[in-house]
């Protein structure tokens, strides 16, 4: 037999029971809407004043002359015919293709996948040495570094003036000739792609290495007892568990890749066949004041970015479904 139940503990039971019996009664208790409208109105106000109304004014804009930014005359979609039809923009009568398009797409691949491959290799080797806080030290100072100021470093670097570009003057030391690494159509852009990579590597190794270091040592050490190798510890352990991080650098890296300006812009001003987006969109505002054409390149942008972006949803969806 249990003890008996103080008199006072049993009044309060009974008056827990009676409020819980009563609020059930009740039922949900009614959303109050006042103050979810109170809260959320701050940042809806936010929004559609910075990106809601800019992106529906560009949508509109694009779709007229614009000229000096006003609706003045309505074309349809004279200003994507005439995009496409534009060398500038992308031209396929030749083999490789040319055009801001086409060199921002030779950015998403080579930059892109580039920064990633030597993000996780340096992540991985470095967790493995001793010194592996000066090798992210070093690999990640070319990231506090401005944009602007990068591009004025690597402007030297690439100079072809042996006697002031440090790179052909390394290489005079060989024999071999100053280069015209920012004049050469078929060199500059592989130029600008490797100062692009050396000032972002730092930026996916950080990440990339955090995520290693969160994979429990348990896992490794039985790969190893099980007789894996490096290699298909790597593939196999390493790479699958770190996937979500990597899928994540990977979209960052390439959105903003699709934003790329100022190094193209201080490096080459977008000659050479160097043009991107960015750069093509900048000219054609600022430079033509073609404000209705300008509006239907950042269109475009918006619409090559949308996929990304699913990309990434769907793969954190499967990376979810599947753990």
């Amino acid at each position: 037999m249990g003890l008996p139940m103080p008199a006072e503990l049993t009044r309060d039971y009974a008056a827990v029971g009676g409020r819980i019996a009563a609020r059930r009664a009740r039922g949900p208790e009614a959303p109050n809407y006042g103050a979810a409208i109170f809260f959320l109105l701050p940042a809806a106000i936010l929004l559609i004043v910075f990106l809601l109304y800019p992106s529906l004014y560009t949508v509109l804009l694009s779709f007229n002359r614009g000229r000096n930014g006003a609706f003045e005359q309505w074309v349809g979609f004279d200003n994507y015919v005439r995009l496409f039809g534009d060398p500038d923009f992308i031209n396929l009568s030749t083999f490789p293709p040319s055009g801001a398009l086409w060199n921002n797409v030779l950015w998403i691949v080579f930059y892109t996948s580039i920064v990633i491959f030597l993000g996780l290799i340096i992540a991985v080797v470095a967790a493995r040495v001793r010194y592996e806080s000066v090798i992210k030290a070093i690999v990640f100072i070319p990231m506090a570094i401005a944009a602007t100021a990068l591009a004025v470093i690597w402007k030297f670097v690439y100079s072809p003036d042996a006697n002031i570009g440090l790179l052909n003057a390394i290489l005079g030391n060989f024999g071999v000739s100053p280069i015209s690494w920012l004049g050469d159509e078929h060199l500059v852009n592989f130029a600008l792609i490797a100062v692009g990579i050396w000032g972002s590597v730092g930026f996916a190794t950080v990440i990339l290495s955090a995520a290693v270091k969160s994979i429990p040592a348990e896992v490794i050490e039985s790969a190893r007892v099980e007789g894996a190798n490096e290699r298909q510890i790597f593939r196999r352990v390493v790479v699958p568990q770190i996937m979500a991080t990597v899928i994540t650098v990977y979209v960052t890296v390439a959105i903003g890749v699709m934003k790329l300006f100022d190094i193209v812009y201080v490096m080459t001003n977008g000659n050479f066949n160097t043009n991107v987006l960015a750069t093509e969109f900048f000219n054609q505002l600022f430079t033509n004041f073609n404000n209705g054409y300008a509006a239907a390149i950042v269109v475009m942008l918006m619409v090559a970015v949308i996929p990304i972006m699913i990309y990434q949803v769907k793969q954190f969806r499967a990376l979810e479904e599947s753990r």
